[in-house]
């Protein structure tokens, strides 16, 4: 099975969840998306490129930010995920944003056409990084930035380690194909030395810690977080139901340690690795 083909397979069963999860994952992880549009420089006017834009965050959010004079396009190699975002943007009745069926290695724009580029969450996920990366310089124009946003190291990161922490004591985890780790850049400098091997003038990287912050009760940040998670739902598939019963009791127990009177709050950290097209 090709790289590509693999992941339009593992993604395409979490589609619906995160289209129906939308509302929360765009507020959980909005301190990112504001991060992205502030080293992007991203301002009312300018034509940007979401890259894995999922269900359309957040190129959404980035729509109604450039305004009727700019103009967001939002690509993603899941059909699934590209058909819910379309949706959404009748919807919320943003005509400046269009998505399209596509993968970073081969863009299918003109160089030099958009003022930025940012991917939220997408860089982890890229078959052919190095590809990926010049892809995006090709179309940004000289001068401008590309931003992206990867998950810090997973113990900084409960979002994945309170509930993976107490499944793994029943479930033995596998070994994770790199095009498939969301830990895959977690290592500072790693990704920033591919986007300087790609071209890119300055690259930066910046730490960012934030609090992912959800209006849902432990019980129902349990049931979002399987659904969204093909590798967690294919855990739990694996427990009788009674050993599910209890790996669940004991899960939400561990995210009670994150649970206030709004919802849920737990820290995070991710990197925002930049860099400028020539």
């Amino acid at each position: 099975m090709q790289p590509e083909q693999g992941i339009i397979d593992r993604w395409s069963g979490a589609a619906p969840f995160w289209d129906k999860h939308r509302d929360v994952i765009r507020q959980m992880f909005a301190p990112v998306t504001q991060s992205l549009v502030e080293h992007a420089d991203i301002s009312s006017g300018d034509a940007v490129l979401d890259i894995a834009t999922g269900p359309g965050e957040p190129a959404l959010s980035v729509a109604a930010l450039v305004g009727p004079a700019g103009s967001v396009v939002g690509i993603d190699p899941i059909p699934q995920m590209v058909d819910a975002a379309r949706r959404a943007a009748d919807h919320a009745n943003l005509r400046n944003a269009q998505f399209e069926v596509a993968f970073a290695d081969s863009l299918p724009f003109p160089a030099g056409h958009f003022d930025a580029v940012i991917s939220r969450f997408g860089a982890m996920f890229f078959p052919s990084p190095l590809d990926a990366l010049r892809e995006v310089l090709r179309v940004l124009k000289p001068g401008r930035t590309a931003s992206l946003a990867v998950w810090g190291p997973a113990e900084t990161n409960p979002f994945f380690h309170a509930l993976s922490r107490v499944i793994e004591q029943y479930i033995e985890p596998q070994p994770v194909p790199e095009t498939q780790d969301p830990f895959r850049y977690a290592t500072p400098g790693k990704l920033r030395s591919i986007l300087h091997e790609a071209g890119a003038l300055n690259p930066s990287e910046r730490v960012l810690p934030f609090s992912i912050s959800a209006p849902v009760s432990a019980e129902d940040f349990w049931t979002m977080r399987i659904e969204m998670s093909e590798r967690l739902r294919e855990s739990v598939a694996k427990l009788s139901p009674a050993r599910l019963a209890d790996v669940k009791r004991q899960a939400i127990e561990a995210l009670r340690d994150y649970s206030t009177g709004e919802g849920m709050t737990l820290p995070a950290q991710v990197l925002i690795v930049s860099g400028t097209a020539a």
